[in-house]
């Protein structure tokens, strides 16, 4: 699934809900369904927007919400529990127009993320809210809240139970990061007018040390847009996003190297592998290129391109 660009398109979007251990043989084939389904609902919420003449960054919003609302990936309902048994949500979106930019981190009672870190680029100076001070501005917002309990999901819980009883077990080295599905959402879109945006929403890592935050929050880790480059929201194992800068690097070689998304995600995503980091990423170039680049056995993702139809993608050989 490639998307090298010959025309700029009128619009496009992409979108991903997470990399990691997908295979055929560990996949039943209702959630391959399902989770398919939900793929292309976020790519149609975001392709009305578009097709409507509405902004790549109304467009990535929406789609990201669509996945925060699917139990099936790792951000909104459905996130995964911290060691200490919580549901604590980051996002980030970002204008590649103006390159402003919102996020949070670790907040607890929103239950859209992504459209509280938009709140936090227009209604704040700030680029970057956390924790009860970030609940706080949701509020003060009007950003919808719900009891935290809204989050919570069965396999969730199981998946902590089952990691706290390996911990119990001596096998607390390597849980991190090996048997795991980055189920972290994102979207990258172009407009009409050809202007950029990103967006990442996540649950983080089960059983996560309370107050960790991962790249999807950091603008230049797990998200970045900007018109003169690129627009980029990464899943993976966010210590090495951050350290790499994966989403700003990216953009950094289509900017000033010339190469187009997929050139440039795929050398970012061999140091970030070097580096020890798993996961992957989608791109648009400023030319209409797109981009899934994926060091993993498969990547929940999907596009959708002005005049045709929906492509949706599990594994590495789709």
């Amino acid at each position: 699934m490639t998307g090298k660009a010959e025309a700029r398109p009128q619009w496009l979007i992409q979108v991903h809900g997470g990399a990691g251990v997908l295979e055929r043989e560990s996949m039943t084939p209702e959630r391959d369904a399902e989770t398919r389904a939900a793929l292309r609902e976020a790519l149609e919420a975001g392709g009305a927007v578009l097709d409507d003449g509405g902004s790549a960054l109304d467009a990535v919003e929406a789609a990201v919400r669509v996945l925060e609302d699917d139990p099936h990936f790792n951000a909104g309902k459905g996130a995964v529990f911290t060691a200490d048994g919580r549901n604590e949500l980051d996002a980030s979106i970002m204008d590649g127009a103006t390159r402003q930019a919102g996020a949070v981190a670790g907040v607890t009672r929103t239950r859209h993320p992504v459209t509280l870190a938009r709140a936090v680029l227009e209604k704040s100076p700030h680029v970057l809210l956390m924790g009860e001070g970030a609940d706080q501005f949701s509020a003060e917002a009007g950003v919808e809240q719900v009891d935290p309990s809204y989050f919570r999901t069965e396999e969730r819980w199981r998946q902590l139970e089952k990691m706290r009883a390996r911990e119990a077990a001596g096998e607390q080295a390597g849980v991190f990061d090996k048997e795991v599905k980055y189920g972290t959402v994102g979207a990258v879109a172009m407009d009409r007018e050809g202007h950029l945006a990103a967006a990442t929403s996540t649950g983080g890592l089960t059983g996560k040390s309370h107050g960790r935050v991962g790249d999807s929050p950091l603008i230049g880790a797990g998200t970045y847009a900007d018109d003169r480059a690129c627009a980029v929201s990464a899943t993976g194992s966010g210590e090495f996003y951050i350290r790499e800068g994966v989403a700003h690097e990216i953009c950094a070689r289509v900017r000033f190297l010339g190469e187009d998304a997929q050139a440039a995600a795929d050398a970012v995503q061999a140091e970030t592998r070097a580096l020890g980091g798993d996961g992957g990423v989608i791109v648009i170039d400023k030319d209409g290129g797109a981009a899934f680049s994926f060091n993993t056995p498969g990547m929940y993702r999907g596009r959708l391109v002005a005049g045709a139809e929906a492509m949706v993608g599990i594994y590495g050989d789709e």
